[in-house]
């Protein structure tokens, strides 16, 4: 009992360094972005739109495929359901804010921890066993405004675009399968769309996404910056990089649907 005792104390201890790590990183970030140009280090434009081709256009495909998916899933779903009590017709409202303020966030911030959360990891881990981000130490380069803070950006940026391309996705998916099903036509679904969707329910789902852009980089930083080892260990912070990434996203998730109920 003892020893799991340490164990778990030992862990906790480990988790909360690695929030504080976090949110140093964070912030040293945003510093550099707000006033790196006055202290003659600026977070390089080029930098940032590498960052986001890579974490945004090149997820374009994927995002496409999984948002028409879910979006017809949760049309089977609510169809089906709704059935049961001779409500089909409502279906539009359930597809509408189920893809805006929930699927469509949560899909594609899962889907970018583990492509890009992971990629980020991968890269740090590999620049820190190859002694790369010394070498830039000694040139003067600071790896936060070099490596981190351009990364950030293009998640920040990325993200909430490719969430809100998700929505239109989704519910064009979700509108192909209710116009066969219910004999509806594509005019009239989409004019029970813009009767149940709100500004506020897209700035919802988009707001989480901007959340799940910070989180699904620190942990990736975070999670490249305390590799050890060589190549067996670029792979467990990578692993441990999409694991985290994701339950951060689930949990966060959670928090914000249970808040906004509250509210």
């Amino acid at each position: 009992m003892r020893k799991l005792a340490e164990t778990f104390g030992r862990d906790i201890q480990a988790g909360l360094t690695e929030l504080g790590q976090a949110s140093v990183l964070l912030v040293e970030a945003l510093q550099y972005t707000l006033t790196g140009s006055a202290r003659q280090q600026p977070v390089r434009l080029s930098a940032v739109l590498a960052q986001a081709m890579d974490m945004g256009i090149r997820a374009l495909p994927i995002v496409t495929v999984l948002s028409l998916a879910i979006g017809a899933m949760v049309a089977i779903q609510g169809i089906y359901s709704l059935g049961l009590f001779g409500a089909e017709s409502k279906v539009t409202l359930g597809a509408a804010l189920s893809v805006s303020r929930e699927f469509a966030p949560l899909i594609t911030g899962v889907l970018v921890a583990g492509r890009s959360g992971s990629a980020l990891a991968a890269r740090l881990g590999t620049m820190k066993i190859n002694q790369e981000l010394d070498a830039l130490v000694v040139m003067g380069i600071d790896p936060v405004r070099f490596l981190v803070a351009p990364a950030l950006l293009a998640m920040l940026l990325m993200l909430p675009l490719l969430t809100w391309f998700a929505d239109v996705v989704g519910l064009f998916g979700a509108g192909l399968y209710i116009t066969t099903t219910l004999g509806q036509g594509f005019p009239a679904y989409l004019a029970d769309l813009q009767a149940a969707l709100t500004v506020d329910d897209l700035l919802h789902g988009i707001g989480k996404s901007a959340i799940f852009a910070v989180e699904i980089t620190l942990i990736g930083v975070v999670n490249g910056l305390g590799v050890s080892g060589g190549a067996d260990g670029i792979g467990r912070v990578t692993t441990r990089a999409v694991v985290h990434g994701i339950s951060a996203i689930v949990i966060t998730d959670m928090l914000f649907a249970w808040l906004v109920i509250q509210g």
